[in-house]
Order: C-alpha cells, then structure tokens, then sequence
C-alpha cells in the first residue's frame, strides 16, 4: 500500500454530514485534488447511530444520512468518481465522541459491515479500552478486515495509547498488522502543537524512521494547512517536515472556502512526489543549530534526495551557510530545485551556500545527482550532528534564494 493521502472530515458537529462529505468529494473531483493523489475522504467520529440495527449491526444517524443508503451510498458516489471512503471505529465500549464502539466481541461484524458497505479504510481508535483489549483487538481486526476479501486500509491507533515507544510498542508487529499508526498525541490547529509533534518524531527518529517503509507508516496526525492557526510560512513549513517523514497527508480543512496561498501549498506537486516517494523512507533530521537553524533530510529514488532548512527563529529571516559536503553529500555536482520558490541552481558538493530561511518557515529542496551515490554510507540514523560553526551573515561566495 503506498501512503495515502485524503481529506479527513469531522462529522460531529455539522448536522448535515451526508451532503458535507458529497461536497468534499466533488472538490477533490472538479479542483484537481484527485489527480494529485487525494482519493480518500475519511469521516471521523460521530456518524453512527447510538443504536445498533436488530441484527447486532452499526449503522449510521438516520439524521445524518440517507435511509436505506447511509454510508453505502456514500462509498458507491465515491467510487464513481474515482475515490475511496474511510470510517472511523473504536475498540472500546464507546468511542471517544460517545457513540458505539466495536470491542472485541464485535470485530467480526463490524469488520464485514465495513466491507458490505464497500469502505475502504478503517481508522481503529482506542478511547474506552485497556492495554489487554488493545493488545488482543488491534491484530484481531487486523485478521478480520483481510477475512472479509475486501481491500481495506487498516489506521491503528494503537501506540498512541501506549506512549508511542519500545518496549511498550513493538513495530514490527505493528508493521504485520497495519498500514499506519498514530504514534503521538492528536494535532490541534497551532503552531504550537505542529512543533510538539515534530519535536517528538525527531528526537525518537532511532526508532521511528526504521518502522516505516512501504505499506507500514507512522502517522503524525493531519496537516492543519487551510485552517485558521498557521501562517504561509508555517503552512509550507509543516507541509515540508510532513513529506520529509513521509507521513499520511491528510487534510482537515474544508476544501469549500480554502485559501488560495494554502490550496497551492497542499497541491505543490514536488512535495506530494517526496511525499510518496517510492522507496518510502523517512527522513531525519541531520543537523540542529544553536541559531536556530534545523536541517533535515531523506533519501528519495532515482539517486535523488530531499532537504529541508527550517527555522525555529521568531525574529527576522535567516541567512543559513552551509555545503552539501558538510551535509555529508559526496563529491559531485547536483541540480537543486526549490519546490516552493521553483528556483533551479546547480551546487558543487564543495561549494558554500547561503539560504535565506524566513521565521518559523522552510526553504525547500529536491537534489538530483549526477551520478550514482550511496546514501546509506552516511545514512545512519541517529541524533543530529553538531556543527562545529555558527553561519555568518554576510561571508560567503554563493547564494541561492
């Protein structure tokens, strides 16, 4: 399964959600979201009646959605127009908004009603249940989603319950049962949390970044670009740092009224192709400087790689010096383009440069090289190198952007 990338839509506070979530589908088809890879439309919690059907079935607010069609009409309107359906379900008694959950002993059914309905991703929460339900239900889904035939995306919540690390989550297993996985806390829409979340990824990228690969993803939660919290520079910031981890893009804005500045960003082609890299390797963060000045990297295909400059800085734009040679990039020469400003340059590993990072923004690049290289010579994973220099403001020869 490659990564997936979707707009994730919450049903529980607009009373209309059936025609909410055909309004979405129809702007990922007409706007040019579907032929950049946005196929999945995902409700999240509250669309099930508090009631199941006489048969033991979930089924959805009779308020909300269709009688007699509900969520089945709702996945046959996204099929005909190219995309998939996602659903939300939780292992506990309840799920976190207070409406049915699916424990244990309901697995069996509510995994082939799933695939009655023809959905296409399940997102399995865990609000309601224990470390013991957890670790029995999450593989049995798992078992009873694939007993159904039908193709089903598999989002575990799983170690995010259970604080995200080894020896309490085991991602191997995690690997064999799930496609991805939330590992942290839920975003909210600031660039507080952003960062939270980031910090976190990066200074557990020992452990993390080997999980991932194709198929198996760690899921930072969604980009919050095209809601209210984030300026552009933070927009293109978190849509940068999401593609280097090669987490799920799932948007949670509403495509209705998004921004011209955010839908650009979101539909940057060259960070949806790092995003969905065919190698599927997540990145790292390589250098954190006492400026303030982050870099982070990931091997992509083709010989190619990705590199982000990111600043932590509150104040002014910053002008970063570095070389590819001391990004440990061997000897050679490389085109760079800036996925962002969409600038071309061609850079000596030897060569010095400045970039010029603005406040809590990125610079951006895709590097093509030459030749062929060994990324794994230097790519070792670990805590980010120091540098042994802070960059000068003015100093060197060339500067790009």
């Amino acid at each position: 399964m490659m990564n997936v990338i979707l707009i994730f839509v919450n049903p529980c506070f607009p009373s209309d959600s059936e025609n909410l979530f055909i309004d979405m589908a129809d702007r990922l088809f007409e706007d040019g979201w579907k032929e950049l890879g946005y196929v999945y439309v995902n409700i999240d919690d509250c669309w099930a009646s508090m009631q199941r059907d006489a048969q033991g079935r979930l089924q959805p607010d009779p308020k909300r959605y269709s009688v007699g069609g509900g969520i089945h009409k709702l996945a046959r309107y996204m099929h005909d127009r190219g995309l998939k359906l996602g659903i939300y379900g939780d292992m506990g008694t309840h799920t976190c908004g207070g409406y049915p959950g699916t424990p244990l002993d309901k697995i069996q059914i509510d995994a082939q009603t799933f695939a009655d309905w023809e959905v296409d991703m399940l997102k399995y929460d865990g609000c309601y249940s224990n470390a013991t339900e957890q670790e029995q239900g999450y593989p049995l889904m798992s078992k009873a989603l694939n007993a159904t035939g039908r193709p089903i995306g598999y989002s575990c919540s799983w170690p995010a319950y259970q604080g995200g690390l080894p020896p309490k989550v085991n991602y191997s297993q995690l690997g064999q049962i799930c496609n991805l996985w939330r590992n942290y806390g839920d975003i909210q829409d600031s660039w507080d949390s952003v960062l939270r979340i980031v910090d976190w990824f990066f200074e557990n990228q020992e452990v993390l970044a080997p999980a991932a690969g194709p198929g198996r993803w760690n899921d930072p939660d969604m980009l919050v670009v095209g809601d209210f919290g984030l300026s552009m520079d933070q927009s293109r910031a978190q849509m940068a740092l999401w593609s280097i981890m090669a987490a799920p893009l799932f948007m949670s804005n509403d495509l209705r009224t998004i921004s011209s500045g955010a839908r650009n960003i979101l539909q940057n082609k060259m960070a949806i192709s790092i995003n969905q890299d065919v190698l599927g390797i997540q990145g790292q963060r390589i250098v954190k400087e006492k400026s303030g000045i982050e870099v982070y990297w990931r091997p992509l295909s083709n010989n190619a790689s990705a590199l982000v400059f990111f600043s932590r800085r509150n104040d002014m734009p910053y002008r970063y010096t570095t070389s590819l040679r001391k990004l440990k990039y061997p000897t050679g020469s490389y085109k760079i383009f800036d996925v962002f400003s969409e600038k071309t340059a061609t850079l000596k590993d030897s060569s010095d440069f400045v970039v010029s990072v603005n406040p809590t923004g990125v610079v951006m690049w895709y590097v093509s090289a030459p030749g062929k290289l060994h990324f794994h010579k230097f790519f070792r994973g670990g805590k980010p190198r120091g540098t042994e220099y802070d960059a000068a403001e003015n100093a060197l020869p060339y500067a790009f952007l």
